[in-house]
């Protein structure tokens, strides 16, 4: 596939580096002024990659994709029924007929609220390459991987050189297990060495080396994700700390898992890690007060 004048901010984005995907944005806007579905690509991109990184977007557009990717940034704040009903409202506005922004989008809003039937709905013909990407990963968390597969072959197909092809395989490799972790591990290694480890990179070669069983290696990585992190996004944040917490009990260090649980608790109360865990956690005062 041929790159265009967004392949480089594109690929900033698809590997964390929000940073050098911003910067990239305004090195091209003069660019693709003419052109205007990369015009409005790069707009989605500017968008993206700031509220990854937790800052302000004043949007220059109320397309459906936008008004998507700000109700899905925001959902956190609001009623999830309302939610919801809106994400289906922009779903079925006519302007938002041929829009695989708005549609990759929704999918994204609905997988936070773990509706895989109505994200795969969005997503399910893999008109792009994030499409798929998508596609892959709701497979892999509804334990289908041999639909996952299919969909990562569609992706080479498509273009096996691909950033996101190549991120899809070290996913779905994660989820077969210690039979493919290396290949994992390989394959973020090699992107880092590419591109330069972000927190997005780094967290997946933590979780690969954890998966291999080997603790000391994945603790040594799970630090940088968090250090680096921290002047990133606050989802590879939450994300670091949970795989801290594996990593620590493996390594029988109770007090660095605390710490990191803790961590958590006060930065990322809405993750779905801690409010499971919070769940659990007054599940179990619950029954320990029946015998107190």
């Amino acid at each position: 596939m041929e790159p265009d004048d967004l392949y480089t901010t594109r690929t900033c984005f698809y590997l964390g580096h929000y940073g050098l995907a911003l910067e990239d944005a305004e090195r091209v806007k003069f660019k693709v002024r003419n052109t205007p579905h990369l015009q409005t690509e790069r707009e989605e991109l500017i968008g993206r990659s700031q509220l990854a990184q937790n800052r302000t977007w004043n949007a220059s557009g109320s397309s459906p994709a936008i008004q998507m990717l700000l109700l899905l940034e925001n959902s956190s704040h609001k009623c999830k029924d309302d939610v919801i009903l809106e994400a289906q409202t922009l779903l079925h506005s006519p302007q938002a007929a041929d829009s695989s922004s708005t549609q990759l989008y929704a999918a994204q809003l609905f997988m936070k609220y773990g509706m895989t039937r109505e994200a795969l709905k969005c997503v399910h013909l893999g008109t792009t390459m994030e499409h798929l990407a998508a596609c892959v990963h709701i497979y892999i968390q509804l334990d289908r991987l041999d639909l996952a597969d299919e969909h990562l072959q569609l992706m080479r197909q498509a273009d096996e050189d691909a950033t996101l092809t190549q991120l899809c395989h070290a996913v779905y490799c994660l989820a077969c297990g210690s039979s493919r972790a290396e290949e994992a591990l390989y394959a973020y290694q090699t992107l880092s060495e590419q591109y330069g480890p972000s927190p997005m990179l780094l967290n997946g070669m933590a979780v690969a080396n954890l998966v291999m069983g080997e603790f000391v290696a994945a603790e040594g990585v799970v630090e940088e994700a968090i250090q680096a992190s921290s002047e990133c996004g606050k989802k590879e944040q939450a994300d670091a700390l949970v795989n801290a917490v594996a990593i620590y009990q493996n390594l029988n260090k109770e007090d660095k898992v605390q710490e990191s649980i803790d961590a958590l608790k006060m930065g990322h109360a809405d993750h779905p890690y801690v409010k499971n865990l919070l769940t659990v956690e007054a599940a179990l005062q619950r029954v320990c007060a029946q015998y107190a």
